[in-house]
């Protein structure tokens, strides 16, 4: 007769199950989680922004289509970074893909993009004004995040 002992006993041997998750370094507080939500809408409004005028741009230079559909991909990569890990690597990719969209429509609207020069001295265009506003505000938000998070560590 078995006793519980040896019928509780794994006879699976050599099969590892896998270790729990480590803790998190440190419990992010409710502003941080309301900057990583307020964070992850703007990146989401960058994309958001970029595919209400996609179409227009495959038929203007094709590749700055396939730039935009990279930056509106990016941006929900980036988006889903910040709400489910928020560390600084979250905001350093949010910041940085911010940052550089915002010189992207600087410089096609000053010295124009190859096979592109219709828009340079178009500043006033509304889709890229509401672009540039939401791209100033994710890179300012992504600053301060990082700085707070490089001064808490």
């Amino acid at each position: 007769m078995a006793t519980a002992s040896t019928r509780l006993t794994n006879h699976h041997k050599g099969v590892r199950r896998p270790a729990p998750p480590p803790a998190p370094a440190r419990v992010a507080t409710d502003g941080e989680e309301i900057a990583r939500g307020v964070g992850a809408a703007g990146i989401f409004g960058v994309g958001l922004i970029h595919f209400l005028d996609v179409v227009g741009k495959f038929h203007e230079t094709a590749y700055i289509g396939v730039l935009y559909l990279a930056l509106i991909a990016a941006s929900l990569v980036a988006a889903r970074h910040l709400i489910l890990v928020g560390d600084r690597r979250s905001w350093v990719l949010a910041g940085g893909l911010a940052a550089a969209t915002f010189a992207a429509y600087a410089l096609s609207r000053t010295f124009g993009l190859p096979a592109s020069s219709d828009d340079i001295g178009n500043w006033a265009e509304p889709l890229g004004l509401a672009s540039l506003f939401v791209e100033g505000a994710v890179v300012l938000l992504s600053a301060e995040m990082l700085v707070r998070l490089r001064r808490d560590a």
